[in-house]
């Protein structure tokens, strides 16, 4: 990986741009993690002898880029594990798609079931089983051509919440083949993009906001470069 784009860093949390394609944590593929890379910058940037403590507070999934925070010490991983599961933290997502949605914007709610087996997961409109009731707010943002860039805030954090619901709603994200796009990115990522993080600090007791823009390498994210900020 080329170039850790440090966002936010003090002496209990880092967070950086994750790049799609990247691990946030080690599995059977035995590619390196992006863990492991903010480990290195940590030594390298405060000379640090032996291990770092590092804690994984979410995970986004290997395609998607965007927003990641670890925690520096065990105190601010405690605490923000407990703010995402007390759902304390606003999370925004950026998303493309090459069908617009209608409407425009809404509340989406449905039951998600996660197959681990196969890394899939199924969107129900109904309670079943136990699939757990999700839901997100999702908008419109701009459109050009056949691009469609949609504004994903969800209330819950499901896993592949963001990427189901909105194949559910007809409007598959651009490269995911998973779940419906019908061809897949030439470097294997999605158009999901992790685009901000909102929370109370949990030791300095601050309002934190964290936002990441998307690869500006990428021709159809960089059509909507006006749309950053």
């Amino acid at each position: 990986m080329q170039g850790l784009q440090v966002l936010f860093e003090d002496n209990h949390l880092i967070a950086v741009n994750k790049p799609a394609g990247v691990l946030v944590q080690g599995d059977e593929t035995g590619d390196r993690p992006l863990g492991e890379f903010v480990k290195d910058y940590i030594k390298d940037r405060y000379n640090k002898p032996g291990a770092v403590f590092l804690g994984i507070i979410h995970r986004l999934d290997r395609p998607v880029s965007g927003v990641t925070i670890f925690a520096r010490t065990s105190k601010a991983l405690t605490r923000m594990n407990q703010l995402f599961k007390d759902r304390e933290i606003q999370k925004v997502y950026w998303a493309i798609s090459a069908t617009r949605p209608e409407p425009l914007s809404g509340h989406l709610v449905h039951y998600i079931e996660k197959d681990r087996n196969k890394n899939f997961a199924h969107a129900y409109a109904k309670a079943k089983g136990d699939a757990k009731r999700s839901e997100l707010d999702y908008s419109l943002m701009a459109a050009l051509g056949s691009h469609n860039l949609i504004e994903v805030k969800p209330e819950t954090g499901r896993p592949h919440q963001v990427r189901v619901q909105l194949a559910r709603l007809g409007c598959p994200i651009r490269g995911d083949v998973k779940y419906g796009f019908p061809t897949p990115n030439p470097d294997g990522s999605i158009h999901l993009h992790c685009r901000s993080l909102s929370f109370e600090h949990p030791v300095k007791k601050e309002p934190v906001m964290i936002v990441a823009n998307p690869d500006e390498q990428d021709e159809i994210w960089r059509l909507f470069k006006q749309q950053w900020g």
